[in-house]
């Protein structure tokens, strides 16, 4: 049987190499489970099986090779970030050292024995002096939102 006006397993062999460049400029792995599927369907093609069972094979490899081996591989590839000293300052609470104010782009915060150009995560201004807390880093800006700790007196 043919395709296109050529052999199946041809077809087959053109499929595998489309998904293994697929998967050569591609960053992490998107389709290396689809060349695995055409590989086994280009076997099941040159035993001359019809090609209803070869797109079945087709899925079915790709299909289990993807459920059994992706969570392996996401595990070990793609899954660890490394934190930076400065992720260590991420929830402390620190005092407002310049008027944070996002829409004049004004704003500083001490904290961790340095001082951080802020911006308020609701866009809302926080005079000098307040206590805040940090939310997350974005480039060298810290993000943060006012501390709503009670007073004790």
């Amino acid at each position: 049987m043919s395709i296109f006006g050529m052999s199946m397993t041809g077809f087959w062999i053109i499929a595998a190499v489309f998904f293994l460049v697929v998967e050569g400029i591609t960053v992490g792995l998107t389709s290396v489970w689809f060349a695995l599927g055409a590989l086994a369907a280009m076997v099941c093609a040159l035993l001359d099986a019809p090609v209803w069972l070869q797109i079945v094979v087709f899925i079915l490899v790709s299909g289990a090779s993807l459920y059994f081996t992706r969570p392996i591989v996401k595990k070990y590839v793609n899954g660890k970030v490394q934190p930076t000293n400065a992720d260590k300052i991420i929830g402390t609470e620190c005092r407002v050292t310049e008027t944070i104010d996002n829409i004049s782009g004004t704003g500083a915060v001490y904290v961790d024995g340095k001082t951080w150009t802020a911006r308020s995560e609701n866009d809302e201004i926080i005079p000098q002096g307040e206590l805040v807390t940090t939310v997350r880093i974005e480039g060298v800006k810290v993000i943060v939102n006012k501390t709503t700790a009670t007073v004790v007196q």
